[in-house]
Formats: structure tokens, C-alpha cells, sequence
């Protein structure tokens, strides 16, 4: 299997597909640490700060300021054979349209993204240049040429297909550099199925204009967090899915609906939190911050397919991503009545101890 596998390595350069909070973040890491890193992104003033030097990683983890080559997609040339994907769900399929044409035949994309994106890039360059990476750290793009990374978080990375290769162990390594606590798996989808998980909850708390911890600390919305999770990892087990646990989001007690063991592993959260600058979700700020649609309909696009092939019901989850779908339309507006709303249909589930 590892002779099968094109080899991707840091020799050459890094094309880093979307430099936002997650791809900025690592990006920039890795051109401190002496790579030569390209960047791509569509707000063209971005671009002209990480050209001229200007793009600042701020808040308590770090703080430098650095430069590289950075392109707008309509100006990219040339061909590279590590490429960082970290656009949004939504933007996956036109992001790697383009891609393609500048990946090497022998070069990886990494899916640095929220969700299950993995099938739509291998669908377009292949299952055997297609890397799975698990992101959870805390950063915000706050304007161009500024990020703030707001507070280190779990960084793992796999074969898709869970194999051993000499291409992942080279990555892993590269990963290293940004953050020296990276993990190499062989079951990167179970790291992905336990994020959405946790995805769910943070959407839920995004309905809302609480910052993430006071949502957690509400003891109004346990059965809610209890029961969104619950559903997801269900679907995750249905498609024979191993659920692995994260920065103190530990999936088993979510999945056996113990509400005791959901209710130590938000404590066990709560604490890790303490001392991060990145006090609301991704979704928040694109739905109250940016108004922008969030990532929400695509990230659990694939779980409702799932669902829907094991004959699996998700009411909670469906109705969270349809009142997701109300604030960006303009229909509703973030507030905690609606938070109050979803978790009412709890009320007459009993899937939770």
C-alpha cells in the first residue's frame, strides 16, 4: 500500500487554499518555520498584506507577523504538491474544481475543513491524493492580515483510508511544526464524526448571542447538547464508525444517552476553555458577526444522507439546521428564545438518561 500512494513531501511548495482562521493560522506557522508557502484567497486585500509581510498572528498562544507569496485564485499559475485546503463546506467543490489543475500528479490535498469533505475531493483528483485532517484550535480572521488565534486545540492527521504511509508520516511531521501535540491516526473519520458532534452543539449555541462557555454552563440546555450529539454519533455508529474522543469531548457518554457522563464531560470542557480569546463559535460570528451562511446545511448534509439510508430520525438536528436556515434569510434573529425553542423538543425524548 505505501509503494501504491504518491508521495507527498515539504520539499516543494505548500499551496495553502484559503487563509482564514484555520489556513492563515497553520500557513503561517509553517512559513515561519522556513517553508515556502503560497497562499490563495478570494479578499484581495488579505492577499496584499501577507504579500507586503502584514499578516499577524495575534492573541495568547503567539504573536508574529509574517510574509509570503499570496495569490487570488484568478492569479494562481503553476503546480504544487501539498495543498492545504481550509475553505468552508460550502465552498469545497468550487475550491477544488480549481485545485486540481495545480495539484502534481504525485501531490495531496489535505481537507483542513469542517465536516466530511473528503468524498468531494477524492471524486475530483482522486481517493489517493486526498489526506484527512482534524482542526479544533481557536482562531478568528479578524480583518485582512490579521487572525486571532485564540487557543490551541487538537491537530490530527490520516490516510482516508487508514493506512500507513511514508507520505502521512511526512505530513504528520509537517503538522508538528504548527503544533508540536499533532497526532497521526489511522481513523481520521472518527475524529471527523466526533467533531460534527460537537459541531452541533456550538451551532445550537450560535442560535443564541451567549458566548460559548455561558452556553455550556446553562443548565437549560444539557438535554439539548445531550440529545443533538446523540443523534449525530448514532448515525456515526450506524456507519460502523469508531468515535474518538477530543480536547475533553469524550463521545461514549453522548452516545450510551448517560447523562451523568455528558454532563462530567462539559465540565471537563468548561475547564479546558478557561483562558481562550475565542469566546463564540465560527458559526456566531459568520451569522451575527460577518452575516454570511454558515457551514451548518453542509456539515450535516452527508449525516441526514446517512440517516436517511439506516432508517435513523434526527428531529433535533433537523430542526437546529432549519432555524440556522431562518437567521440567514432573515427570518429570525440570534437570541437565546431560540435556543429555548430547539431544546423544547427535547422535552418528549426519553433517548437520554
Amino acid at each position: 500500500m505505501d509503494q501504491a500512494m504518491p508521495s507527498a513531501r515539504a520539499s516543494g511548495p505548500i499551496l495553502v487554499w484559503g487563509a482564514g482562521a484555520i489556513g492563515g493560522t497553520i500557513g503561517a506557522y509553517w512559513a515561519r518555520a522556513g517553508h515556502e508557502v503560497v497562499f490563495v484567497d478570494l479578499v484581495r486585500d488579505h492577499v496584499e498584506q501577507i504579500k507586503t509581510g502584514n499578516l499577524a498572528i495575534e492573541g495568547p498562544v503567539d504573536q508574529f507577523s509574517i510574509g509570503a507569496e499570496a495569490f487570488h485564485p484568478d492569479d494562481l499559475t503553476g503546480q504544487f504538491p501539498i495543498v492545504l485546503l481550509a475553505v468552508k463546506a460550502q465552498h469545497t467543490e468550487a475550491a477544488i474544481e480549481r485545485i486540481k489543475a495545480h495539484l502534481t500528479a504525485d501531490g495531496a490535498v489535505i481537507s483542513a475543513q469542517n465536516g466530511i469533505n473528503e468524498p468531494v475531493i477524492a471524486r475530483h483528483v482522486g481517493a489517493a491524493r486526498t489526506v484527512g485532517a482534524f482542526v479544533n484550535f481557536g482562531s478568528d480572521w479578524l480583518e485582512p492580515g490579521r487572525i486571532n488565534y485564540g487557543g490551541r486545540g487538537a491537530v490530527v492527521v490520516g490516510e482516508i483510508d487508514g493506512a500507513s504511509t511514508s507520505r502521512i508520516g511526512d505530513l504528520h511531521r509537517l503538522f508538528l511544526e504548527f503544533d508540536d501535540a499533532a497526532v497521526l491516526t489511522d481513523n481520521i473519520f472518527g475524529y471527523l464524526w466526533s467533531k460534527l458532534a460537537y459541531l452541533a452543539i456550538l451551532s445550537a449555541g450560535a442560535l443564541t448571542n451567549e458566548t460559548t462557555t455561558d452556553f455550556l454552563t446553562d443548565p437549560r440546555f444539557r438535554p439539548l447538547i445531550a440529545i443533538l450529539a446523540h443523534e449525530v454519533l448514532t448515525v456515526a455508529h450506524a456507519e460502523h464508525i469508531a468515535p474518538m474522543p477530543f480536547q475533553g469531548f469524550d463521545p461514549a457518554p453522548f452516545l450510551a444517552a448517560d447523562r451523568t457522563g455528558v454532563d462530567r464531560t462539559i465540565e471537563t470542557i468548561l475547564a479546558r476553555r478557561r483562558g481562550t480569546t475565542k469566546h463564540h463559535s465560527g458559526m456566531w460570528r459568520d451569522l451575527a458577526v460577518r452575516k454570511r451562511p454558515t457551514e451548518v446545511p453542509w456539515q450535516y448534509a452527508p449525516v441526514k444522507a446517512a440517516a436517511a439510508r439506516h432508517g435513523i430520525s434526527t428531529p433535533v438536528l433537523d430542526g437546529l439546521t432549519a432555524l440556522i436556515a431562518d437567521i440567514e434569510a432573515g427570518r429570525r434573529q440570534n437570541d437565546v428564545a431560540m435556543a429555548l425553542e430547539l431544546a423544547a423538543m427535547c422535552s418528549d425524548r426519553a433517548n437520554v438518561k
